[in-house]
């Protein structure tokens, strides 16, 4: 009979907080806006998921395209057409657009990904990631586009000369 009350009462306990948040979901007191930095329990969840998400699908394959100069060159028009405006040029500032993100976008040329395994990175671009301005280029690019984006970014801080002049002229597009 003790074993059925705790039983009970831990489910009513149960019911009461799920009704309870969901009460706050359709409520409307949970911070939606991106000016707004989330709470503790969200940034846990959030930055767990995804470290798990890309240690269990992130292929572990090493970068196809070789950093030649050509492929550096086709990764770099790729990213200014769709990566730099939120992630910046060569000079390391952040556009209106993110500014005006949350997540803030990583400034690549500052905070590069060089260091990240090749494989990481082609998840992250060809899947986005939830709940931040990162977008999915998998249906909008091909698998070597997005291997070239890799290499460019896994290199862009020793570009060879060709490389590192159009990085350091690109604009971003009207």
């Amino acid at each position: 009979m003790q074993m059925k009350s705790f039983l009970a009462g831990g489910a009513a306990l149960v019911l009461v907080g799920a009704l309870g948040a969901y009460g706050v979901i359709v409520g409307g007191f949970v911070p939606v806006n991106a000016d707004t930095r989330p709470g503790p329990i969200e940034t846990f969840m959030a930055k767990h998921a995804l470290h798990a998400a890309i240690n269990r699908l992130a292929p572990r394959a090493a970068d196809p395209v070789a950093p030649t100069q050509q492929n550096l060159l086709a990764g770099l028009t790729l990213y200014k057409q769709g990566c730099a405006v939120c992630h910046g040029l060569a000079n390391g500032h952040a556009s209106m657009v993110a500014k005006g993100l949350y997540q803030r976008p990583p400034q690549l040329a500052s905070h590069g990904v060089e260091d990240d395994p090749p494989g990481v990175t082609y998840w992250k671009i060809a899947h986005g990631i939830r709940m931040t301005g990162m977008p999915s280029f998998g249906d909008s690019l091909k698998k070597r586009q997005i291997w070239e984006l890799v290499t460019f970014l896994k290199h862009m801080n020793h570009l060879p000369a060709a490389a590192q002049s159009a990085w350091k002229l690109a604009r971003l597009s009207n």
